[in-house]
């Protein structure tokens, strides 16, 4: 019996739906030889996550295996895939392979840091494949929201294995590779150990429907439309801005761009030439001097994205286009789930201005990236591996995509974020649970989900906020009485008086009945003076605020 194993590790994806981040190991155990498939992020909100900018996932275990590391694999170009390349490039510095549309968008993440474009080495599609130590990779295309989306044909010495990444069974998408069922059955004919796959709509029991199903409808909606027409999609779908920019173009509308990932997208798809042409555009200033019945904006935001075009003109004006009375808004996408909220303002802005507002309620304006179930058994039934392992899904779906495969008589392994499976031999098994988490990107700066400074953002917003500063003079005795400053918190309390007043005459009290030792001792001091600020506002305001203590010593 071989003593090395074939492993796979999910950092981020499973259990959840973003930040995907894949380990596969080949090798003695501990000394496996690595590729990772996917770096991705996800998006804060302000309750759980307030003033940070990207959360992604915690590579601490690969970090600590860099010398261990073949290769980083993309997939395809979404935000959840690609999206922590560039700030996973310098803790783990391995070549990162994608075909050209993703490659294209992965090197302009990296431009932004000042990394090479040689970091990112663009592949073809099967039959090639990219060698990485023990592995073979090929880049298998299916269709998917977003141009060359591709699932991974993994060769290790233990038999191969295919990675699904996201993706729908279309035979028609518009812009981008349509599913091939030969090929397909062509690469899974000799056997597969394991398919890795999108779990995402396992609970939606129809059959998924084609990206070219929706040009009819939408060139009938914007051609029906009196006044200015703005229409929102994620801008990866290029295929999706494309329809919408086609369907202006024949209703005699000026297409304009709005907000830089739409305008990347674009340009990416025309630069790599996925996308062979595109309807004639104008600048935002040239649109200011056309009729706005003949305009058609396509702009981002579709997730309420608070700086983000829509919201920008939901809330007045944005590079001097003001939406109207009688002009129509058309959301081209679904909500996801958690980005309720932001939609939803958006839509009541807009209503409060007179503009109509057409969401995706009725299916005509928009299908979805990722197969439905009876797609996902479809997929089943060509690749006919001896494993599924769902990922890319919450814990929910994941444990329904387990039911699914195992009805069809496939084991299917349930696998959350740090669950290491061995897949050697004809049984895998949990090999071991490594720590995962999340990081941080706020401003400039990576941190920690346990450093706790979101968890202090939390608090404060919470709690509001009090610093109390306090001088002592050369005997250890106070110089004057403290002061507080208040911050997120009312002026009065229940006595009437202000809290600031009310606060200061507490800590004042506190100071001159606390013993020589305590004043002496800037720890025990500290405890104190917290303790009263924190029983005073609650007796004055019901809520305990976060404390910050300066205690300044003469010599």
């Amino acid at each position: 019996m071989s003593s090395e194993r074939l492993i796979y590790l999910p950092l981020g994806g499973a259990g959840e739906i973003g930040m995907n981040a894949y380990v596969y190991g080949y090798g003695k155990p501990g000394k496996e030889r690595l590729i990772v498939v996917d770096m991705g992020v996800a998006f804060p909100d302000m309750d759980g996550s307030p003033g940070v900018d990207l959360i992604l996932p915690d590579i601490s275990w690969l970090k600590s295996r860099r010398d261990q590391i073949e290769a980083v694999f993309v997939t395809h170009a979404h935000e959840d895939h690609v999206g922590a390349v560039s700030h996973s490039y310098e803790a783990l510095k391995a070549p990162i392979y994608a075909r050209t549309f993703t490659a294209n968008i992965a090197r302009r993440k990296m431009s932004e840091y000042g990394y090479p474009d040689e970091a990112v080495t663009t592949v073809g599609a099967w039959p090639h494949q990219q060698a990485a130590g023990p592995f073979q990779v090929g880049f298998l295309p299916i269709s998917h929201s977003i141009p060359e989306s591709s699932a991974l044909v993994i060769d290790t010495p233990a038999g191969r294995v295919i990675h699904s990444g996201d993706f729908k069974i279309d035979l028609t998408p518009g812009v981008g590779e349509a599913y091939d069922p030969a090929l397909w059955a062509d690469v899974c004919k000799d056997g597969i150990k394991a398919l890795v796959c999108d779990s995402t709509n396992v609970f939606s029991l129809e059959p998924g429907r084609s990206e070219g199903t929706l040009g009819g409808n939408i060139e009938e909606l914007v051609s029906s439309a009196e006044g200015m027409v703005v229409a929102t999609t994620f801008a990866s779908n290029v295929a999706r801005v494309k329809t919408l920019a086609v369907a202006a173009d024949k209703a005699g509308r000026s297409v304009v761009l709005l907000g830089r990932a739409m305008k990347r997208m674009v340009e990416a798809a025309l630069e790599t030439g996925v996308m062979k042409d595109f309807p004639h555009t104008v600048s935002p200033e040239e649109a200011r001097g056309i009729p706005r019945e003949n305009l058609m904006l396509l702009v981002t935001g579709s997730q309420g994205e608070r700086r983000a075009a829509s919201a920008q003109l939901a809330r007045g004006k944005y590079q001097g286009i003001e939406m109207k009375e009688g002009d129509m808004f058309l959301f081209s996408s679904k909500t996801i789930p958690g980005n309720e909220k932001g939609v939803i303002r958006i839509i009541n802005q807009f209503s409060e201005m007179g503009v109509d507002v057409i969401d995706d309620s009725t299916g005509k304006y928009h299908v979805s990236g990722h197969a439905n179930r009876p797609d996902l058994e479809t997929l089943h039934d060509v690749v006919k591996p001896q494993v599924l392992i769902p990922m890319h899904g919450e814990h929910r779906h994941l444990r329904e995509h387990v039911k699914v495969a195992n009805a069809k008589g496939i084991k299917g392994v349930l696998a959350v974020n740090g669950m290491m499976i061995d897949l050697s031999g004809n049984e895998p098994k949990v090999a071991e649970y490594v720590e995962t988490g999340r990081t941080y990107l706020d401003g400039s700066v990576q941190i920690g989900a346990l450093d706790g400074v979101v968890r202090d953002r939390i608090r404060m917003a919470l709690n509001g906020h009090v610093t109390v500063t306090v001088i002592m003079d050369e005997q250890d005795e106070p110089l004057g009485d403290p002061w507080v400053d208040c911050m997120g918190l009312p002026e009065k309390g229940q006595s009437g008086a202000p809290l600031t007043d009310v606060l200061e005459e507490d800590l004042s009290q506190f100071l001159g009945r606390s013993k020589a030792a305590t004043l002496r001792d800037d720890a025990k001091l500290n405890d104190g003076l917290r303790r009263v600020v924190r029983q005073s506002a609650q007796d004055e305001i019901g809520k305990k605020p976060e404390v910050t203590v300066v205690v300044s010593r003469l010599s």
